[in-house]
C-alpha cells in the first residue's frame, strides 16, 4: 500500500512539474518579427459598464511603453477612426491589416477584449473587478504574435480577517459606495493591463527595442 501511496505521489509530482512550461507562452514568432510599434485598436467592451473602454484605454499604453514599444496615442487612434466613420469597436476591429498598416504605420495591432468591469454588490462582499484579453497581430502577414489575458480585483487590496455577519454586511455597502464614487474600476484597470502585458508579469510581452532589457526573456522563459 505505502508503495503505491508513494508511486501515486511520485507520478502526481512529475506531472506537477511538466505542467508549468506547457502553460508558458511560444514566443517564436513574437521574436521573429521582432516589432517596434503597437497601435492599441478601442476595446470590444462585453461588460455592462459604458465607461469601460475609456477606463482601460486610459491605463494600457503605459505597461506597454515601459516594456520598451512605441505606442500610437490611444486618443489619436481613436479620433482617426471616429473621423473616418468608425466609432463601434467590433467594427473597428473588422479593418483589415493592410489599411491599418497605411494609415498608421505601425508594425503591430492590439485587439483587446474586455470581459468585466466595474463594482458589484454580493450579499457579504462588494468588490471593483477588471477581466481583459490581448491578442498582438502583426500588421504586414497578420500572423498573431502574442496572446494574453488578465484578471484583477479590489478584493485583493482588502483583510481577509474574520468579522461579524453585520460589519461584513455594512463594509460590503460601504465599499459598493465608495468604490463606485471614485472610479475604483480606473485604478484596478490599471493593475490588470499591467499583468497582462508588462514585460515584467508572466506571459507578457517580449521587450521591446526601447528597453534597456531588450533580447532578456520574459518572466514565462526564464530558468526558476
Amino acid at each position: 500500500m505505502k508503495k503505491l501511496v508513494f508511486g501515486l505521489l511520485a507520478s502526481a509530482a512529475m506531472l506537477a512539474g511538466c505542467a508549468s512550461p506547457s502553460n508558458s507562452l511560444d514566443y517564436a514568432a513574437f521574436e521573429n518579427a521582432a516589432p517596434t510599434s503597437i497601435l492599441v485598436l478601442p476595446p470590444i467592451n462585453n461588460s455592462p459598464e459604458v465607461m469601460a473602454p475609456y477606463g482601460l484605454l486610459a491605463q494600457i499604453a503605459a505597461p506597454i511603453a515601459e516594456s520598451g514599444y512605441y505606442v500610437f496615442p490611444v486618443a489619436l487612434v481613436y479620433n482617426t477612426f471616429k473621423e473616418n466613420g468608425l466609432t463601434v469597436a467590433n467594427d473597428i476591429h473588422a479593418v483589415d491589416y493592410a489599411t491599418l498598416k497605411s494609415v498608421f504605420g505601425a508594425d503591430t495591432a492590439l485587439y483587446v477584449t474586455i470581459e468585466e468591469y466595474g463594482t458589484s454588490y454580493v450579499v457579504l462582499s462588494s468588490d471593483t473587478v477588471v477581466s481583459a484579453s490581448a491578442i498582438l497581430v502583426d500588421l504586414s502577414t497578420g500572423e498573431r504574435l502574442w496572446t494574453g489575458s488578465a484578471r484583477a480585483s479590489s478584493a485583493e487590496q482588502r483583510s481577509s480577517d474574520d468579522q461579524s455577519l453585520a460589519v461584513m454586511l455594512i463594509g460590503a455597502a460601504v465599499n459598493q459606495i465608495v468604490e463606485t464614487l471614485t472610479d475604483k474600476g480606473f485604478e484596478i484597470a490599471g493593475i490588470a493591463a499591467n499583468r497582462m502585458l508588462s514585460s515584467e508579469s508572466y506571459n507578457g510581452l517580449l521587450y521591446g527595442p526601447r528597453s534597456p532589457k531588450y533580447g532578456q526573456p520574459v518572466v514565462s522563459q526564464r530558468k526558476q
